[in-house]
This record gives C-alpha cells, structure tokens and sequence, in this order.
C-alpha cells in the first residue's frame, strides 16, 4: 500500500506516542498517590499535562484506562531465570519477585486495587491476569528444566509452584509488611525446592 493511501483521514486524531504514555505513567502515580477510588480523569490529565479530551480519545472512563495500564505491565513479564540449577532459578526468581513487590509504588498500588478488585469482576479478572496467568510460561518453563535435568522426579503442577514461589512473598511484603531477614530468600529458596521435590 502507497504511503499516502496509509495516513490519516483529514480532520482525524492523532493519537501521538508520547501523551498516551504520560498518560499511562500519570495513572500509576495517581494510582499510588490517591487510590483507584479516587482517581479521575481530570487529575489524570493535569497530572499528564494534557487536556481532558486527550484522555477520553483514548478510553472512555477510568476503569478502561487502568485495565490497560495493569495489561500493560503484565506484558512486561519476570525474566525467566535460566541458572542450570533449580535452585539457582528459584532463587533468582524469588530476587527479583521481591523487588518488585518492594518497590514504592508497587507496595501502595497493589493492595488497593486487590481490594477494589472485590468490587469490580472486570478489574479482578484483569488483575488476575496480570499477577498469575502472566507468569505462567516462567514457572511452568523452569519446572520443566528442572524435571529434564533430573531435579525433580515428576513436573509439579505449575499453578502449585506459582503458589509456592509468590504467596511466601507476598504475604510477607504486602500484608505482614515486614522487611525480609537476612538470607530469607536463600532458606525460602530451600523450601521451595524441597516441596517441589516432594509433590507428585
């Protein structure tokens, strides 16, 4: 197709790149700062500095713009740890895990959006989404080396070693909000490879 058949009809929107992306980075912040309850387009787009319209080209309400926002990140899964050892993966898995979850605005943006999840069966499954199915192929890759190589008698289920590698954290750093001791991670690391070891 000739490069002028493929521009814009005269009149349309541009949508340009860089204002779609302070949009974006404009909702974590406010998502982080006042809570998903309280955000609104119009702090949105002052915060982005860009007029209201720029955002509703974009989506239609709030809930759009924040389901695409936690698509967004989904997409920028973990790496997957490729050490030569389980527990070499594990490891670095579980490092990486428990960075993010202490970032600042992971740590104030998380547990609001779980909790507004109960009251939205569209965010709650987007969220769902974003926090497990996207780190599905990870684990389910590593357990699946792990098994080739003989660490591991069977290939554990990988929705049980999901569990096992993300709830200890989680539970830790989002609920109990407690900093992690000294070589935590290494003797999680070691029961984590121990009870994937076990199940069958």
């Amino acid at each position: 197709m000739p490069p002028e058949a493929r521009r814009p009809a005269a009149g349309a929107a541009v949508l340009r790149p860089d204002v779609t992306d302070a949009i974006r980075d404009a909702v974590l912040q406010e998502l982080a700062e006042v809570g998903y309850g309280r955000l609104s387009i119009e702090r949105v787009a002052r915060r982005a500095g860009v007029g209201k319209a720029a955002v509703y080209r974009r989506w239609p309400s709030k809930l759009p713009i924040v389901l695409d926002v936690v698509s967004g990140l989904a997409a920028q899964s973990l790496p997957t740890p490729d050490t030569g050892s389980l527990y070499g993966d594990v490891r670095a898995l579980l490092d990486v895990t428990a960075k993010v979850l202490q970032h600042p605005m992971a740590a104030q943006i998380l547990p609001d959006l779980l909790a507004e999840a109960a009251r939205s069966p569209e965010l709650g499954q987007t969220l769902q989404s974003a926090l497990r199915e996207a780190q599905h192929g990870i684990v389910t890759a590593m357990v699946g080396r792990a098994a080739d190589r003989g660490e591991l008698a069977a290939r554990p289920d990988p929705d049980v070693a999901m569990d096992l590698l993300a709830g200890p954290l989680y539970w830790r750093l989002m609920l109990d909000r407690t900093r992690l001791p000294a070589a935590y991670l290494d003797r999680l690391a070691n029961a984590v490879v121990a009870a994937l070891a076990a199940a069958e």
